[in-house]
Protein backbone atom coordinates (compact mmCIF):
# COMPACT_ATOMS: atom_id res chain seq x y z
CA UNK A 1 0.00 0.00 0.00
CA UNK A 2 1.45 3.36 -1.02
CA UNK A 3 1.37 6.00 1.71
CA UNK A 4 0.01 9.45 0.78
CA UNK A 5 2.64 12.07 0.10
CA UNK A 6 2.23 15.42 1.84
CA UNK A 7 3.23 18.30 -0.39
CA UNK A 8 3.75 21.97 0.36
CA UNK A 9 5.39 24.85 -1.41
CA UNK A 10 9.00 25.08 -0.27
CA UNK A 11 9.08 28.67 0.92
CA UNK A 12 12.37 30.51 0.80
CA UNK A 13 12.96 33.39 3.19
CA UNK A 14 12.82 35.97 0.40
CA UNK A 15 9.40 34.60 -0.61
CA UNK A 16 8.10 34.86 2.95
CA UNK A 17 8.83 38.54 3.50
CA UNK A 18 6.25 40.19 1.23
CA UNK A 19 3.29 38.17 2.60
CA UNK A 20 4.57 38.89 6.12
CA UNK A 21 4.79 42.64 5.49
CA UNK A 22 1.33 42.72 3.94
CA UNK A 23 0.03 40.88 7.01
CA UNK A 24 1.68 43.40 9.37
CA UNK A 25 0.19 46.27 7.38
CA UNK A 26 -3.29 44.81 7.78
CA UNK A 27 -2.88 43.85 11.43
CA UNK A 28 -1.40 47.10 12.76
CA UNK A 29 -2.26 49.80 10.22
CA UNK A 30 0.52 52.12 11.36
CA UNK A 31 3.76 50.16 11.31
CA UNK A 32 7.37 50.68 10.32
CA UNK A 33 9.53 47.63 9.73
CA UNK A 34 13.31 47.49 9.88
CA UNK A 35 14.99 44.49 8.27
CA UNK A 36 18.39 42.95 8.99
CA UNK A 37 19.07 45.12 12.04
CA UNK A 38 21.99 44.11 14.25
CA UNK A 39 20.74 43.54 17.81
CA UNK A 40 23.42 42.60 20.30
CA UNK A 41 25.05 39.44 18.85
CA UNK A 42 22.39 38.64 16.25
CA UNK A 43 20.80 40.15 13.19
CA UNK A 44 17.04 40.62 13.51
CA UNK A 45 15.16 39.61 10.38
CA UNK A 46 12.40 42.09 11.21
CA UNK A 47 11.79 44.69 13.91
CA UNK A 48 8.27 46.07 13.53
CA UNK A 49 7.67 49.43 15.19
CA UNK A 50 4.11 50.14 16.35
CA UNK A 51 2.77 52.69 18.84
CA UNK A 52 4.43 52.00 22.17
CA UNK A 53 6.02 48.66 21.29
CA UNK A 54 8.66 46.89 19.24
CA UNK A 55 7.85 43.50 17.72
CA UNK A 56 10.73 41.17 16.86
CA UNK A 57 10.21 38.56 14.14
CA UNK A 58 12.68 35.78 13.34
CA UNK A 59 12.04 34.04 10.02
CA UNK A 60 12.77 30.34 9.50
CA UNK A 61 12.06 29.18 5.98
CA UNK A 62 11.34 25.57 5.05
CA UNK A 63 15.04 25.09 4.32
CA UNK A 64 16.29 26.65 7.59
CA UNK A 65 17.30 24.85 10.77
CA UNK A 66 17.08 25.94 14.41
CA UNK A 67 20.85 25.81 14.96
CA UNK A 68 21.31 29.46 16.03
CA UNK A 69 17.82 30.06 17.40
CA UNK A 70 18.67 29.74 21.10
CA UNK A 71 21.12 32.65 20.84
CA UNK A 72 18.78 34.64 18.61
CA UNK A 73 15.96 34.26 21.14
CA UNK A 74 18.08 35.83 23.89
CA UNK A 75 18.99 38.77 21.68
CA UNK A 76 15.46 39.38 20.36
CA UNK A 77 14.16 39.39 23.91
CA UNK A 78 16.45 42.26 24.91
CA UNK A 79 14.81 44.55 22.33
CA UNK A 80 11.29 43.29 21.66
CA UNK A 81 8.08 43.80 23.61
CA UNK A 82 6.57 40.95 21.61
CA UNK A 83 8.43 38.19 19.78
CA UNK A 84 7.32 35.99 16.89
CA UNK A 85 8.82 33.04 15.06
CA UNK A 86 7.64 33.10 11.43
CA UNK A 87 8.03 29.70 9.78
CA UNK A 88 7.29 27.85 6.58
CA UNK A 89 4.68 25.09 6.49
CA UNK A 90 7.24 22.33 7.10
CA UNK A 91 7.94 23.77 10.59
CA UNK A 92 4.28 24.06 11.61
CA UNK A 93 4.15 21.02 13.89
CA UNK A 94 7.40 21.47 15.79
CA UNK A 95 7.96 25.26 15.84
CA UNK A 96 6.47 25.66 19.32
CA UNK A 97 9.10 23.28 20.73
CA UNK A 98 11.88 25.74 19.92
CA UNK A 99 10.64 29.01 21.43
CA UNK A 100 9.35 30.10 24.87
CA UNK A 101 5.60 29.88 25.44
CA UNK A 102 5.21 33.68 25.30
CA UNK A 103 6.58 33.79 21.76
CA UNK A 104 4.02 33.90 19.00
CA UNK A 105 4.18 31.65 15.94
CA UNK A 106 3.30 32.70 12.40
CA UNK A 107 3.03 30.19 9.55
CA UNK A 108 3.57 31.43 6.00
CA UNK A 109 2.62 29.16 3.11
CA UNK A 110 2.59 30.63 -0.39
CA UNK A 111 0.68 33.93 0.03
CA UNK A 112 -1.20 32.82 3.15
CA UNK A 113 -0.22 34.02 6.60
CA UNK A 114 -1.67 32.36 9.69
CA UNK A 115 -1.11 33.17 13.35
CA UNK A 116 -0.67 29.79 14.96
CA UNK A 117 -0.11 31.38 18.36
CA UNK A 118 -0.36 35.01 19.44
CA UNK A 119 2.62 36.49 21.23
CA UNK A 120 2.30 37.46 24.88
CA UNK A 121 4.26 40.34 26.45
CA UNK A 122 7.94 39.49 26.63
CA UNK A 123 8.97 39.50 30.32
CA UNK A 124 12.68 39.92 29.51
CA UNK A 125 12.63 43.09 27.38
CA UNK A 126 15.12 45.77 28.47
CA UNK A 127 14.11 49.40 27.99
CA UNK A 128 17.77 50.51 27.92
CA UNK A 129 18.44 48.27 24.91
CA UNK A 130 15.38 49.61 23.14
CA UNK A 131 16.38 53.22 23.81
CA UNK A 132 19.81 52.34 22.44
CA UNK A 133 18.17 52.06 19.01
CA UNK A 134 17.63 55.83 19.08
CA UNK A 135 20.18 58.17 17.57
CA UNK A 136 21.35 60.95 19.88
CA UNK A 137 19.34 63.69 18.05
CA UNK A 138 16.19 61.53 18.42
CA UNK A 139 16.83 61.12 22.14
CA UNK A 140 17.24 64.88 22.38
CA UNK A 141 13.95 65.36 20.54
CA UNK A 142 12.20 63.53 23.39
CA UNK A 143 13.97 65.67 25.98
CA UNK A 144 13.09 68.92 24.22
CA UNK A 145 9.49 67.82 23.60
CA UNK A 146 8.93 67.70 27.35
CA UNK A 147 10.93 70.82 28.15
CA UNK A 148 14.01 69.05 29.51
CA UNK A 149 17.58 70.22 28.81
CA UNK A 150 19.68 68.25 26.29
CA UNK A 151 22.14 67.17 29.03
CA UNK A 152 25.03 66.87 26.58
CA UNK A 153 27.44 66.09 29.45
CA UNK A 154 25.42 63.13 30.75
CA UNK A 155 25.81 59.50 29.73
CA UNK A 156 22.98 58.01 27.71
CA UNK A 157 22.13 55.59 30.53
CA UNK A 158 21.72 58.52 32.92
CA UNK A 159 19.37 60.21 30.45
CA UNK A 160 17.38 56.97 30.04
CA UNK A 161 16.89 56.73 33.79
CA UNK A 162 15.90 60.39 34.07
CA UNK A 163 13.35 60.14 31.26
CA UNK A 164 11.81 56.94 32.61
CA UNK A 165 11.42 58.55 36.03
CA UNK A 166 9.79 61.64 34.52
CA UNK A 167 7.66 60.09 31.78
CA UNK A 168 7.01 56.57 33.04
CA UNK A 169 7.82 53.45 31.04
CA UNK A 170 4.73 53.57 28.82
CA UNK A 171 5.06 57.27 28.09
CA UNK A 172 8.73 56.91 27.22
CA UNK A 173 8.03 53.92 24.97
CA UNK A 174 5.41 55.93 23.12
CA UNK A 175 7.89 58.74 22.48
CA UNK A 176 10.63 56.27 21.54
CA UNK A 177 8.51 54.42 18.98
CA UNK A 178 7.25 57.70 17.55
CA UNK A 179 10.83 58.81 16.96
CA UNK A 180 11.66 55.47 15.31
CA UNK A 181 8.54 55.68 13.19
CA UNK A 182 9.29 59.22 12.03
CA UNK A 183 13.02 58.64 11.50
CA UNK A 184 14.28 60.35 8.34
CA UNK A 185 17.19 58.34 6.99
CA UNK A 186 17.94 60.92 4.31
CA UNK A 187 18.83 63.38 7.08
CA UNK A 188 20.84 61.07 9.32
CA UNK A 189 22.64 58.79 6.84
CA UNK A 190 25.53 61.18 6.43
CA UNK A 191 26.11 61.75 10.13
CA UNK A 192 25.24 58.45 11.80
CA UNK A 193 27.25 55.27 11.41
CA UNK A 194 24.73 53.08 13.28
CA UNK A 195 22.88 52.45 10.02
CA UNK A 196 24.94 50.04 7.92
CA UNK A 197 24.48 48.92 4.36
CA UNK A 198 21.85 46.21 4.71
CA UNK A 199 18.96 47.71 6.68
CA UNK A 200 15.64 48.03 4.87
CA UNK A 201 12.91 50.25 6.28
CA UNK A 202 9.23 50.17 5.47
CA UNK A 203 6.59 52.54 6.76
CA UNK A 204 2.85 52.09 6.54
CA UNK A 205 0.04 54.31 7.81
CA UNK A 206 -3.51 52.96 7.95
CA UNK A 207 -2.68 50.13 5.59
CA UNK A 208 -1.18 52.35 2.88
CA UNK A 209 2.56 52.09 2.35
CA UNK A 210 3.91 55.60 2.92
CA UNK A 211 7.47 55.15 1.74
CA UNK A 212 9.04 53.02 -0.93
CA UNK A 213 11.38 50.23 0.02
CA UNK A 214 14.82 51.74 0.39
CA UNK A 215 18.05 50.26 -0.95
CA UNK A 216 19.34 47.58 1.39
CA UNK A 217 21.18 48.98 4.38
CA UNK A 218 22.21 47.58 7.71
Amino acid sequence: MRLPVLLWWNMLEKDMREPLFDFLDEKYGKVRTIEEKVIYGSRADVLAIIDGAIIGIEIKSDSDTYTRLATQIKDYEKYSDYCYLAVGESHRIHASEHVPKYWGIIVIAEDKVEILREAEPNPKVKLNYQLGLLWRPELQNIQLKHGFPKYRDKKRTEIYKFLEEKLGTEGLKHDMTEELFERDYTVYDAINSVLKPKTVIRKTISGVRASKRKARKR
